[in-house]
């Protein structure tokens, strides 16, 4: 890898994210970067640096998102397993409380299972039973997801660089665990204005949420970044993700976990 372009490319996104301007794709910089090598180590590797950024810059790591894990969705980019990105503190909006438009970049909603951990996952490959063990309670969410790349021209190694398209989440405030619930049979319905615009159930997250949290918990102590207690994740879209708009106020119900509100001011 080359690690000059790939500074340049975490400079470009991290410019779109700053001046709220969306920017080209970076896959053809990413290939080149790649030097021939891991396309998705290299975007991994960008997502990085910037990741380094904000950490300095004094944003708190709290936990990761899981990306790409719905099938229909896989197909489209050309790839067969989720991705990650990461989450920090300035990214949590609370339920309900507006969100300025213009925090957010070519925003969508979708609606989540989130998991907080009250145990490190530290094993080399892990089981539902230790993510069980390990989760101190479930909540619904929102995820705004947010592109720096212009109109949503992503391919694979795109989102990956772009912190898997990450952009801010809300989190509901009814925890509740996880022997309560029925996490693949659960089901959701998001409404704007009355009319339902998303549904599913929690089998569309890769089969069961937790399928998502195994492969993301396996994939962090390869990364050598192993999840730790306190770390929230967001499992995975349970529906089809919506636009937003000004003005919008998109609520999202989960079976089992109740209501949470997504407002975003005039």
């Amino acid at each position: 890898m080359n690690q000059k372009k790939i500074d340049d490319i975490a400079q470009q996104l991290w410019d779109a994210q700053s001046s709220r301007l969306p920017c080209a794709p970076v896959r053809e910089m990413i290939t080149e970067a790649a030097e021939g090598g891991d396309l998705l180590a290299t975007a991994y590797a960008v997502q990085s640096v910037n990741t380094v950024r904000m950490v300095q810059a004094g944003h708190r790591l709290i936990g990761r998102k899981i990306g790409l894990t719905s099938p229909a969705v896989q197909k489209q980019l050309g790839v067969d397993s989720p991705d990650f990105g990461m989450l920090f503190s300035s990214m949590a909006v609370g339920d309900g409380e507006e969100i300025d438009y213009s925090r957010t970049l070519q925003p969508k909603v979708e609606a989540e299972v989130a998991l907080v951990l009250g145990r490190d996952l530290h094993h080399e490959k892990h089981t539902f039973a230790d993510l069980i063990s390990a989760t101190e309670y479930a909540l619904a969410a929102i995820e705004v997801v947010g592109s720096r790349i212009s109109n949503w021209d992503i391919q694979l190694v795109d989102t990956v660089a772009d912190n898997a398209s990450s952009g801010l989440f809300v989190l509901g405030s009814m925890p509740v665990r996880l022997e309560r619930l029925d996490l693949a049979g659960c089901a959701m319905k998001m409404e704007r204005a009355g009319e339902i615009v998303s549904s599913g159930k929690g089998a569309a997250c890769l089969g069961n949420p937790l399928n998502a949290a195994v492969w993301l918990a396996d994939m962090m102590v390869r990364m050598g970044t192993p999840l730790s207690a306190g770390d929230v994740l967001l499992t995975g879209a349970l529906g089809p993700m919506v636009s937003v708009r000004s003005g919008d106020r998109l609520t999202a119900e989960i079976e089992g976990l109740g209501k949470v509100n997504a407002v975003f001011a005039s």
